[in-house]
């Protein structure tokens, strides 16, 4: 037999299993190279916000750890409903993630008649960030320092007292239907497309009070550009001590926490997500990131998918019978 053909088919053979092997050695090199590109983070609120200063300090953390730009992108409007519509039909390919709130991860689904997306079964959660207070904030324009004074205001002036949230589905909305009912009170809802809009209202007057998270009032409360009537933590926080609580004033046991979470679309691959969620929790864990979400009047989270989508589950269950009483828009 001829030696050449011998070593020509031994070399073709090499070459076929050589073919072979990188064939099945390539979606490990895809997954370990993600990403090739720039990442769309989705921010379904305004730019201003503290959630959106949030979300900019992770994706910069996620940015710094995989070498490409991860960039924001504000999609507000309909209480997130519109951005996070966007983020839910995106090619789940790790290109596009989403930063969010409790809004449209849980009460747009109680509130709204219909959305664009599910979000218990058109998201993939990736990790919990952080957990927010809640506060009751007014102006100058009414003299009130507490819910007392509030309540007998409102008795007094009916019809008169307006409140501003960062939209109908938000949790805002939703504590102030709740203490309108406890409290026998009504007020005017002003709805938004976000807190910053509704902030400004409010500083300006135009607007008498607000039920929003507190990082977003903080720096106007020390300044005493506006008056914390009372946060919505069991025990008082210490991003603002001199807040009581509305269980302190006649509440007993109230407690109301927003949350933000990462979360990409339906099918997003375990390999990205699990890069993910490993580089959050390990910015979440640092003191450098401790740090900075204190700054913002938050405390970070972290865990696993798993725990998220938990959360998201138990919390439909929580808020579910509030939304059913809540009067109609």
């Amino acid at each position: 037999m001829d030696r050449k053909w011998l070593l020509d088919a031994k070399a073709l053979v090499v070459a076929a299993f050589g073919v072979c092997g990188a064939c099945a050695a390539t979606p490990a090199l895809a997954a370990e190279s993600w990403p090739v590109r720039a990442v769309r983070v989705i921010v379904p609120h305004p730019a201003g916000g503290s959630v959106d200063a949030v979300a900019r300090m992770v994706t910069r953390k996620l940015a710094d750890a995989l070498g490409k730009p991860f960039i924001v992108e504000n999609r507000g409007g309909a209480n997130g409903n519109i951005g996070a519509a966007a983020a839910a039909s995106a090619p789940p390919d790790g290109y596009t993630l989403l930063f969010t709130t409790t809004g449209p991860l849980v009460f747009n689904k109680l509130i709204y008649k219909s959305t664009a997306f599910d979000p218990a079964k058109d998201f993939a959660p990736i990790v919990k960030v952080s957990a927010i207070p809640l506060v009751v904030v007014a102006n100058a324009s009414i003299p009130v320092t507490d819910v007392a004074g509030l309540v007998a205001y409102v008795k007094a002036n009916p019809g008169k007292v307006s409140y501003a949230s960062p939209g109908n589905g938000s949790m805002g909305r939703l504590v102030a239907e709740l203490l309108e009912n406890e409290l026998g009170i009504q007020l005017t809802h002003v709805p938004y497309t976000g807190s910053a809009p509704a902030m400004n209202d409010v500083l300006g007057g135009r607007v008498n009070l607000s039920f929003d998270l507190l990082p977003t009032y903080t720096e106007h409360i020390r300044n005493n550009s506006l008056k914390a009537l009372a946060v919505t933590t069991l025990a008082r926080t210490a991003i603002l001590p001199e807040a009581a609580t509305l269980a302190e004033q006649g509440m007993p046991n109230f407690e109301a926490i927003g949350w933000t979470a990462m979360l990409g679309p339906a099918g997003l691959a375990p390999e990205t997500i699990a890069t993910v969620n490993r580089i959050v929790n390990d910015y979440l864990a640092s003191a450098e990131g401790r740090k900075a979400l204190l700054t913002f009047g938050m405390e970070p989270l972290g865990g696993t998918p798993e725990d998220l989508a938990a959360y998201m589950a138990s919390e439909l269950v929580k808020w579910r019978p509030v939304a059913e009483k809540m009067t109609p828009e």
